[in-house]
């Protein structure tokens, strides 16, 4: 049964660098999915279980800071997916500090079946925790684990 969809607040998903070519990117890694696509899948998800959802891309490092900095203290979760700057970026795991709901990482691929340089995370460390390698279906599972731990209902 779906809950009225403001009951348990907002979950804010972000995408990093070359997510917004989602589908059209290398989709025998990144599966064929759009980024649109994608966005449309978690709103749902996240509707039945009674969440808004404010779904964002960009391949700035300093946007993404400035949304983590506007939703910090009022998001009942976070899901990044950081792209290029999980394994470069201090700053963007910097502001996630600050986040005051938890923080999950999500990679559409098994990066630790890649490159060696895509097995460190800046953001690890501090997220509450990590999914790769699920496709997109990690982010459906990410807000799955929200509903879980942050029902409010």
């Amino acid at each position: 049964m779906a809950l009225d969809n403001t009951a348990n607040g907002t979950i804010v998903v972000l995408n990093g660098p070359n997510l917004n070519l989602l589908g059209k990117r290398q989709p025998q890694i990144y599966g064929h999915d759009t980024l649109e696509d994608l966005e449309q899948q978690c709103a749902e998800t996240a509707s039945v279980h009674g969440f808004d959802m404010d779904f964002r891309q960009s391949n700035h490092e300093g946007v993404l800071i400035d949304a983590i900095h506007a939703v910090r203290e009022s998001c009942s979760g976070l899901i990044i997916n950081p792209g290029g700057f999980t394994h470069t970026s201090v700053a963007l795991r910097d502001a996630l500090v600050t986040v005051e709901a938890p923080v999950l990482e999500v990679h559409i691929s098994n990066v630790h079946a890649r490159e060696e340089f895509r097995h460190h995370s800046y953001i690890s460390g501090i997220a509450t925790g990590v999914i790769c390698g699920l496709g997109t279906n990690g982010y459906l599972a990410a807000i799955e684990y929200l509903a879980r731990v942050t029902r409010t209902a």
